[in-house]
Order: C-alpha cells, then structure tokens, then sequence
C-alpha cells in the first residue's frame, strides 16, 4: 500500500519511526516533510497528506503533530477525506473497519514510540468491512460532506 506521511515539527521526531515501521512492513512511503523540528504549520502538512490521497497518489496517510487534534481537524476539511485520532489500537483498527478512516492523526507529544508502532501496524492492518450498516452510516458522512444529507434522518 502506498501511505502518504506528513508532520509539523512537532511531529517530526516520530515522523522517521514511522516511516521505517511502514517501509519494514514493505509499503511504500511518500514522506511529505516537514523536514526538521523548526516550527512549521501543521495545516499545510494535513493538505499535502489530504491531496496525495485525493489525487490517487496514495491509498492512506499519517499525520503526526502535538496532539493528533489540528492536524485530524485540516485534514477533514478535505473532500474525501476521513481522518480518525488514534492512541490506541483499537480506535486504530475499528475506524477503518467501520468508518472507512482514510487518514491516521496521532498525537507525537501524547504516546510513545512503542504504542505508535502497535498503532501504525493496526490501521495499516485493517480494511473496511463493508457491512450494510457501516455503509450507510459512511453514506451519510459523504451526504453531510456534498451538503445534501435528507433532515430528516
């Protein structure tokens, strides 16, 4: 799988682990910065992360900041783009599961590198289950993203 990577500096240090937990499970690995720990702004990374996915040129991202928070919140700003907070592997997993979760946020000052790796392999692990309601549900998100979700549901 090709997994688009992007951090603020914030997110930089456990940016490289990533990379290489990635990499060691042979995915591909489109690193799009930042490129050191001076301050940078964690939206740009979300929209790099965000345009690689919705231009085909990657099936998931990861993007790493202080709190997984502002960078999850960019990166849903994006048409098409579904990104899940994660500092636990069950979020990790069940998201993508249920929710179709295109995006993994996580929080480089929140969790260690021992939890980041168990929660990297979960959502790289997982696959959307496609269950009648969980395709609903995921209908519905992309009805509220397109501005046409029926009120009365």
């Amino acid at each position: 799988m090709k997994i688009a990577v992007g951090a603020d500096h914030a997110g930089f240090p456990l940016k490289e682990i990533v990379i290489a937990i990635l990499e060691d499970n042979k995915h591909e690995v489109i690193d799009l910065g930042t490129t050191s720990t001076e301050s940078v702004d964690y939206p740009d990374y979300a929209e790099k992360v965000g345009r690689a996915i919705q231009q085909g040129e990657a099936e998931r991202g990861i993007l790493l900041c202080g709190s997984g928070v502002g960078a999850a919140i960019a990166a849903n700003k994006m048409r098409g783009i579904r990104a899940g907070v994660c500092h636990d592997t069950y979020s990790a997993h069940q998201s993508v599961e249920h929710d179709d979760v295109n995006v993994l946020a996580i929080g480089a000052r929140i969790i260690g590198v021992e939890l980041t790796a168990e929660i990297v392999r979960a959502f790289i692990g997982a696959e959307f289950n496609g269950e009648s309601r969980h395709v609903r549900r995921l209908n519905k998100i992309l009805a509220l993203e397109r501005g046409d979700l029926d009120r009365e549901n």
